[in-house]
């Protein structure tokens, strides 16, 4: 009877255990499509939004009405996340829980991580590879416990259908470029950016090639559970595929050329029907990276409940192999919530302006820095296309350049692109996403619809002498984050799966509040860079200004905010290195040395924006601004450079435990060091409030400051050869003196280049 007791006491604690879990597993669920879409939303409005095809709330619905219709015809790729990576037989109820509950903890954490780091993800990448990562470190540990020797990894991970999933992903991306690349080049010769005048005969065929493509896999592919497709209708089609295309196409044809006759605008239409398509296709591909996991985890748990008889341990899920059977509810449910998200989510409109300003077709902000890798890129690319040009004849190239000539009439001054490259780059993504949801392979929507906007602003020379190097660098930026993603998910989810599996429900409890407690960080968190990010709306109105003085303004108020920052940051460094070595405090040493490198980079993201702004100003004030601009820059550059030459040695100094500075030499330092830190205090006080009449008197100051820091340095070397002299000390001392000079130096170089930038020479 105890025993009896005893059992059942053991089976309601693990069955109100692996409800939690699922509970916790479903409400992952919804926090990760609302996470999702205002991330992704990027995929299928930038081209809408950037064309402004039309308002933005009328592309919104038109978005949501496809992503209803994507979610509840998605159920075919939910197999991914059942049968799609592991081998579900094999493995036993406990087992898959651990991996699913392991995979949306590591999707958490990779998020965190990355989004901390300002990496760029994908969700499809991380589902995939985190799955792989939690099935092969549990394949491992059954490996290890099999004294049988039947079994091999092969019988617990579906390598074949493993390898086709990432050959997709990769693949995907390097035929989303050449598509996006050829078809747009072949677009723009066809229309040139005057397509009103070159739309007579050419739409009705450009129309008919978008529409019928689209509609064809709509019909066949994306509505494949739809409940009119049976399979009467599926074998007609497979059938007389030849046949409905050609129709289609006629049909469509015929359509957008009497449409465009009739004054419509057909690539508004195309535009329209590219979003609806494209939104479809995001909701059909990666619902499953939302939801999959989780649907999975509860067909599991309602499959151990009707068979499993509580044998938690060795109740195989054969279950899961399975194809998916999700009750259209549930999927109509993830539908409305995606949409909700869409409406209501504050970072819908922010995540555009990456994909926009990479594609857009004249210059603005410039997110990116150069690198090494793009500088010899396209510096190779060039000379390979100034060889292959010298080649081709001369009428042949001015015809060319003629139909890719920008128009100058101010029609697409407000666009980043027009409606040729917005039909194109939303007819292709969704064309290539649904083909792979067609095929049940999970293609990253971010990375396909990125690639196909960077090919076809390749093709429409987008990319010019002065921004290619900056555009290719964020390209590379963006693939070199995906393959980070995919490693990073596969160690995480693997690691977290072994710590699961020893570690039992303890564990497992501990990582999931180690993950409730991500997310509320990860909320306040973006709760302040809200904050912050609200301050910075002068460089936006820079870009939207379209007068030469409102710029001017703009960009002077934008320059004195950034130089008061850095002024401000010297003289609570400067404090923190001299009072550290001073005081011998190796963490403000430690903190002040580290902090440099990140403020300087703050520092040259701050000032790319400035030279957008440098370029929107009018030739006569860029011309006059241009030296002083640059002047200031480089004296702030010297200004982390002597910060960075002060703080090493005196680190590398306090950290070995070396001899303090003498008492002397403290006495003597300590009122010029109170001086330079007062100098650098009214130095930000005056660029903040803009008195620049009173830098004058600053800059004498200053400038009998540095005559005395010279006679201590004149002092110290005089003292070197006398006896008893520590070297070490006698160095790091004079080495202090010479950056405390360089400083008070770069100081005064500032504020005269400040003074005249604003003021004028």
């Amino acid at each position: 009877m105890l025993v009896t007791l005893r059992q059942n006491q053991y089976v309601l604690k693990m069955e109100t255990f692996y409800l939690v879990v699922v509970a916790f597993l479903l409400f992952l669920a919804v926090f990760d499509m609302f996470v999702g879409v205002s991330n992704d939303a990027v995929n299928f409005l930038s081209s809408a939004v950037g064309s402004k095809a039309a308002t933005f709330r009328t592309v919104l619905v038109i978005a949501a009405v496809g992503i209803l219709v994507g979610t509840a015809t998605s159920s075919g790729m939910m197999d991914i996340a059942r049968h799609g990576v592991l081998r579900p037989q094999n493995y036993m109820f406990s087992e898959v829980m651990c991996i699913f509950l392991a995979v949306v903890c590591a999707d958490i954490l990779i998020l965190d991580i990355f989004n901390s780091l300002g990496l760029p993800t994908s969700t499809t990448v991380s589902m995939v590879f985190e799955l792989f990562g939690g099935a092969s470190a549990m394949a491992v540990i059954k490996l290890a416990h099999d004294t049988t020797g039947l079994f091999s990894y092969a019988d617990y991970i579906n390598t074949e259908k493993v390898l086709s999933v990432i050959m997709a992903i990769f693949v995907s991306v390097a035929i989303a470029f050449v598509v996006g690349l050829v078809v747009m080049w072949i677009s723009r010769v066809v229309f040139t950016f005057h397509y009103e005048k070159h739309m007579k005969w050419t739409i009705g065929i450009f129309g008919g090639v978008s529409i019928t493509s689209i509609a064809y896999f709509l019909i066949t592919k994306g509505f494949g559970q739809a409940s009119f497709m049976t399979a009467d209708v599926k074998e007609w089609l497979a059938q007389n595929s030849a046949h409905v295309l050609l129709v289609s196409f006629i049909f469509f044809t015929a359509l957008t050329q009497v449409l465009s006759w009739l004054k419509v605008n057909v690539f508004k239409l195309i535009v329209l029907f590219g979003t609806f398509s494209l939104a479809m296709a995001f909701a059909g591909n990666d619902l499953v990276n939302f939801i999959g996991v989780s649907l999975a985890g509860l067909s599991s748990m309602e499959d151990m409940m009707a068979n499993g008889q509580h044998n938690y341990d060795t109740f195989a899920m054969t279950s899961l192999a399975e194809s998916a059977r999700v009750p259209i509810y549930y999927l109509i449910g993830a539908g409305v919530i995606m949409i909700i998200s869409l409406f209501v989510s504050k970072k819908a409109k922010k995540v555009i302006s990456t994909s926009v300003n990479l594609a857009k077709q004249n210059e603005g902000d410039e997110i990116f820095s150069s690198s090494r890798i793009a500088r010899r890129l396209v510096r190779m690319v060039g000379n390979s296309a100034a060889t292959v040009l010298h080649y081709v004849p001369s009428g042949v190239k001015q015809w060319i350049n003629g139909r890719f000539t920008p128009r100058t009439d101010g029609a697409t001054v407000d666009l980043a692109f027009d409606l040729v490259r917005a039909s194109v780059n939303l007819v292709l993504s969704g064309l290539l996403i649904v083909i792979g949801t067609t095929l049940k392979l999970p293609l990253s929507t971010t990375y396909v619809a990125f690639m196909v906007a960077m090919g076809s602003s390749l093709a429409d020379r987008a990319w010019g002498r002065e921004s290619a190097v900056y555009r290719i660098t964020g390209v590379i930026s963006v693939i070199g984050g995906w393959f980070i993603t995919a490693g990073a998910a596969f160690i995480t989810c693997f690691v977290i799966t072994m710590l699961m599996h020893y570690g039992g429900p303890v564990a497992m409890g501990a990582i999931v509040v180690l993950v409730i407690i991500i997310l509320v960080r990860n909320n306040m968190k973006y709760k302040d860079k809200e904050e912050t990010d609200a301050g910075d709306k002068l460089f936006q109105k820079i870009i939207a200004s379209k007068s030469d003085e409102e710029v001017l303004d703009l960009l002077n108020r934008h320059i004195a905010m950034t130089h008061s920052a850095i002024l401000d940051y010297t003289h609570n460094c400067f404090y923190q290195i001299t009072d550290g070595l001073m005081a011998e405090n190796i963490r403000e040493l430690r903190k002040a040395t580290g902090s440099i490198n990140d403020e300087k980079s703050n520092w040259q993201k701050a000032r790319q924006k400035e030279l957008v702004g440098m370029r929107k100003l009018s030739y006569d004030d860029a011309v006059q601004k241009n030296t002083w601009f640059h002047l200031a820059a480089n004296s702030i550059t010297e200004i982390f450079y002597c910060l960075k030459r002060m703080s090493d040695p005196c680190l590398e100094h306090v950290d070995n435990y070396f001899n303090p500075l003498p008492q002397t030499c403290k006495q003597q330092y300590l009122p010029v060091r109170d001086e330079v830190v007062e100098m650098f205090a009214k130095a930000s006080e005056i660029v903040r409030t803009g008195e620049y009449s009173q830098i004058d008197a600053l800059l004498a100051e200053g400038n009998s400051l540095k005559s005395r820091i010279s006679d201590m340095r004149h002092t110290e070397q005089d003292q070197f050869n006398q006896e008893g002299t520590n070297i070490r000390l006698h160095f790091l001392y004079l080495n202090t003196l010479q950056e405390t000079q360089e400083l008070v130096s770069a100081l005064r170089h500032l504020l005269r280049a400040t003074k005249r930038f604003h003021l004028g020479e």
